[in-house]
């Protein structure tokens, strides 16, 4: 037995930056703590402990990380400050020296997040839960209305410009068996939909021998939960059988998030990504042709080492080309440690800027096209809570965010909703509600 008296009335305070696959974890680790007694700092109170789980994926992430934990040490002084996540893995010396910082947890030991805390608060070491699989699952809603359900974590790929696999270890699962009893606790709880997360989703079975077909349509058949999203997953890995499975399946939705990276085939060599730009306008051809009002989003990397201006320019031309919803358009910096680094061409900041602009540029007329498509239609929304006198939102079956008055009872219901006007400052169409 546990004796936790000493977290007993404690409060903590949880920041998360990157994935929503580190936001399943942080409150996946906010809710071990409440179960021992920790109760969660409310806005603008002081709390006794800090957890910061942060991100690697560029050098801008690594600054917002440092400018995150020192802020958060200042704001909470004589909190217990926790660091984990991704950043936490590459630089824990780096981070121990930040002033305030009390522990460092790397991405790969973030089960033992929890038991090293307690620990540096005075539980008894052999009493603490332990985990020695490498897995710590997740599934949790934090103040949202959506789940997350991580089923996959770690990465085999070691493409040229990335640290993941160096933050977050080698391609480990979860069983199907334990996911789905994880997807019908969130649906006993009253969750509708559930956004499934990982490194590498596709990859999902290397420690079980299942794979994620087997997996979605597992979870396809869990009463009460509606909706379920696939976050992220590579071409390569979405296979016709999956997209066939979604478009015929009672919950999964039209909506999937690609990683492209680079629209040239020369670029995608030396990122040692694992497919081409024709296997890419497959997949997304195969997708609107079984699914035409599906949202499509879609990573691509400007800037990268090798990235020649003809090359460039070749993949704006594919991607122009792609009928696709949206792009997430991040600008290469160099990665210590990382293969990239031995490729000779360079790219100057000034020309990777001007790319990622162009890029963004190109993303914001795909949005507005295909969100222009739908107004004046009726579609089904999750609408979710918004704090006091701002418009609660919600998203269609397709990932169109929508605004309505704020209504709490409406909260966590799908409700039919006419579409009106796409207002662009805001990214989000306005609507109605229509009565069922």
């Amino acid at each position: 037995m546990i004796d936790t008296s000493i977290l007993q009335g404690k409060r903590a305070a949880y920041f998360t930056l990157g994935c929503k696959l580190n936001f399943a974890e942080t409150s996946s680790i906010g809710e071990q703590l409440r179960s021992y007694g920790v109760q969660t700092a409310a806005k603008g109170e002081q709390a006794d402990i800090v957890v910061v789980n942060t991100c690697s994926v560029t050098e801008v992430a690594d600054h917002k990380c440092r400018q995150a934990i020192s802020r958060l040490a200042k704001q909470h002084p004589g909190a217990l400050v926790v660091v984990t996540g991704c950043y936490a893995q590459l630089q824990p010396a780096r981070i121990g020296q930040i002033e305030g910082v009390d522990l460092v947890v790397g991405a790969q030991e973030k089960s033992q997040v929890v038991p090293r805390l307690m620990e540096k608060m005075g539980v008894a070491s052999e009493d603490l839960p332990k985990s020695d699989d490498g897995w710590c699952g997740a599934c949790s809603h934090g103040d949202r209305t959506r789940y997350f359900l991580k089923v996959q974590d770690g990465c085999n790929y070691f493409c040229t410009y990335c640290t993941i696999p160096l933050a977050r270890g080698r391609s480990r699962n979860g069983s199907i068996a334990s996911l789905v009893e994880q997807a019908e606790l969130a649906a006993a709880e009253g969750g509708k939909e559930i956004v499934i997360t990982g490194v590498n989703i596709g990859d999902f079975g290397r420690s079980t021998g299942e794979t994620f077909l087997d997996l979605i349509r597992a979870l396809d058949r869990v009463e009460g939960i509606q909706r379920y999203r696939i976050s992220s997953i590579e071409p390569n890995l979405l296979s016709d059988d999956i997209i066939d499975f979604v478009a015929q399946s009672r919950a999964f939705m039209p909506h999937f998030h690609i990683p492209l990276q680079s629209g040239s085939d020369e670029v995608l060599r030396l990122m040692h990504r694992r497919y081409t730009t024709d296997l890419f306008r497959q997949r997304i051809e195969h997708i609107k042709r079984v699914m035409p009002d599906a949202f499509i989003g879609v990573d691509v990397i400007t800037g990268t080492r090798g990235e020649r201006p003809e090359l460039f320019e070749q993949a704006y031309d594919f991607i122009a080309s792609l009928p696709v919803s949206q792009l997430h358009v991040f600008t290469y910096s160099e990665r210590p440690g990382t293969k990239a680094l031995e490729i000779p061409f360079v790219v100057s900041n000034d020309e990777k800027h001007e790319r990622t602009n162009r890029l963004l540029e190109l993303s914001g007329k795909k949005t507005f096209d295909f969100y222009g498509q739908y107004v004046g239609t009726v579609r089904p929304v999750l609408l979710e809570h918004a704090p006091k006198g701002r418009p609660m939102h919600g998203f269609t079956d397709n990932y169109i965010r929508v605004e309505l008055k704020n209504t709490p009872e409406l909260d966590n219901t799908i409700r039919s909703v006419v579409l009106g006007d796409w207002n662009i400052k805001r990214d989000a169409l306005r609507g109605d509600i229509q009565s069922d």
